[in-house]
């Protein structure tokens, strides 16, 4: 076992609440954009491993198969996403947590302002690129869900070990698995070719270590600046190192 993987810490950042999946299907659209851009103008995942992980992770969370197939094809015949740029920015939240944002953009300026702007509100601070990044490991993560208690630790870990995953971390209503970002698709089309249904399934930063905050008004500010970042159209991921234990 390594890490903390603090699913429900990462529940609000990944848009995986039902009210706010409209608005996780357009950012997870946007990459998948961006992926039939860099891939060369492929929408085949069989061709283009960028797609292929974002495909994993739109199933995870749950978008429909039509909207994914209508995606592509506009993807592939607009040549749609040659205006967005991926920038990630780096900083620290109240009390020092570290912060990690993923934005992709078709206006540097005006998301550069948000991003300093979601810090600045709520006393946190935009850092300089490698501020944080340092203390975070890119992982495959696949998040199994467990929520009815039914699944039998022992045989999800030999599963995990057989598809190739590096770790297993058990949870209240799920497992969360580990591998290396290379490996991912791998990984997650052996765990779902084995019936298991994912809560969420993408490359993740993960934080090596996390940080604690014991003011009440510190978990507040850190709880509405997460916010910001989460309905902010140009942020695709906000990764960071809060133990809201």
């Amino acid at each position: 076992m390594s890490g903390h993987s603090k699913w429900h810490n990462i529940q609000k950042t990944k848009g995986a609440q039902d009210a706010k999946r409209a608005a996780a299907f357009t950012k997870i659209a946007k990459e998948m954009y961006v992926a039939v851009k860099e891939g060369g103008g492929s929408a085949d995942p069989n061709y283009n491993s960028r797609l292929a992980t974002v495909i994993t992770k739109a199933k995870a969370a749950n978008m429909p198969n039509d909207n994914i197939k209508r995606v592509l094809d506009k993807a592939a015949s607009a040549g749609a996403g040659d205006s967005y740029d991926s920038i990630t920015y780096e900083g620290y939240g109240p009390g020092g947590v570290a912060i990690i944002v993923e934005t992709m953009t078709d206006n540097r300026n005006r998301t550069a302002g948000n991003v300093r702007h979601h810090f600045d509100k709520y006393g946190g601070k935009l850092g300089t690129t490698g501020c944080v990044s340092w203390s975070f490991d890119k992982k495959g993560v696949v998040v199994i869900d467990n929520e009815d208690e039914d699944l039998d630790e022992e045989a999800v870990m030999m599963d995990v070990m057989d598809c190739g995953g590096d770790d297993v971390q058990t949870e209240e209503g799920c497992f969360t698995v580990y591998c290396d970002p290379d490996d991912f698709n791998a990984v997650a089309d052996a765990l779902s070719q084995k019936g298991y249904k994912f809560l969420s399934a993408q490359i993740e930063m993960v934080p090596q270590n996390y940080q604690r905050l014991t003011e009440a008004d510190q978990v507040t500010n850190m709880e509405k600046m997460l916010d910001l970042f989460d309905d902010d159209d140009d942020v695709q991921n906000v990764w960071h190192n809060w133990d809201r234990d």
